[in-house]
């Protein structure tokens, strides 16, 4: 088999988790020949650097900010990444490009792994792309009352339009007035780094299950306050595990992916990193 090249695109990117997963991926299947990097490349050079791709390459990761330039240089995409309006993943093929969206099947997967595919309601806190793959996720796993809590009203108005696509009817509030939203079955944070903390004692008062996309440093006070009240918390690294676990089917075309050891691997550096 000839060498066979994939990486993770974005900036910044240096942070990345996909190399240790992808990485991992290869070396449970044998693919001794394939290799996973990271590049720093900004929105303006994501057309350069695809450009001056060869034969060798098979896929792309795609981290903010490309999700959605990705779309327009694509010479094919995936309904799903279609109708969320972003595409954190490019199968390059015969010179060919095809875009596609493994986020959502990363967050029906985690939850679902946790036992929340039965949720009735939901409130997701922020309204940016992956709020807009929160919507299309809750979408699958049947949640009937999705609200979607920002700063400012005009901020939901895109996720609030990905949901519709997927039947999903959206109630906006504002984070400031979050009681209005609560309880529900399962708060979905979509919120960086701190910008939660604020929030982590109304969420945990209200009993909900809570899913942070926050992966490092864990856990979050969010998380950290729904756990002690005897909570149920999914962190953002499962939803990272599987929708690498999705790019490895896309870009190899095997269906054998070594979840675990991937599991491990991610898991380790996590460790690694927070020593």
């Amino acid at each position: 088999m000839s060498a066979a090249r994939a990486a993770v695109l974005g900036s910044p990117v240096a942070h990345s988790l996909s190399p240790v997963l992808h990485r991992a991926a290869y070396a449970g299947m044998g693919l001794d020949d394939w290799s996973y990097d990271a590049f720093e490349v900004g929105e303006d050079a994501l057309e350069g650097f695809l450009a001056d791709l060869d034969g060798s390459w098979r896929g792309l990761s795609l981290t903010m900010p490309l999700k959605r330039v990705a779309l327009s240089l694509a010479d094919s995409v995936s309904d799903l990444a279609a109708k969320v309006g972003g595409a954190n993943t490019l199968v390059l093929r015969d010179g060919r490009r095809a875009a596609d969206n493994t986020d959502v099947h990363g967050i029906v997967t985690a939850l679902r792994e946790a036992g929340l595919d039965g949720v009735a309601s939901a409130l997701v806190l922020g309204g940016g792309a992956t709020a807009a793959s929160a919507l299309a996720a809750l979408s699958r796993l049947g949640v009937s009352r999705v609200a979607v809590a920002v700063r400012s009203p005009e901020r939901a108005a895109e996720a609030i339009e990905v949901g519709a696509r997927f039947g999903v009817s959206a109630q906006v509030v504002r984070l400031d007035e979050l009681d209005a939203a609560l309880p529900a079955d399962l708060v979905v944070s979509t919120l960086p780094g701190r910008a939660a903390d604020a929030f982590a004692e109304p969420v945990a008062a209200s009993g909900a299950a809570l899913f942070d996309v926050v992966y490092a440093p864990w856990p979050t006070a969010l998380a950290h306050a729904v756990d002690t009240a005897g909570g149920r918390v999914v962190g953002g690294f499962e939803m990272l595990l599987h929708q690498a676990v999705r790019q490895v089917v896309l870009m190899t075309g095997r269906d054998d992916v070594p979840v675990e050891a991937m599991r491990a691997a991610g898991e380790a550096e996590l460790a690694r990193r927070s020593a």
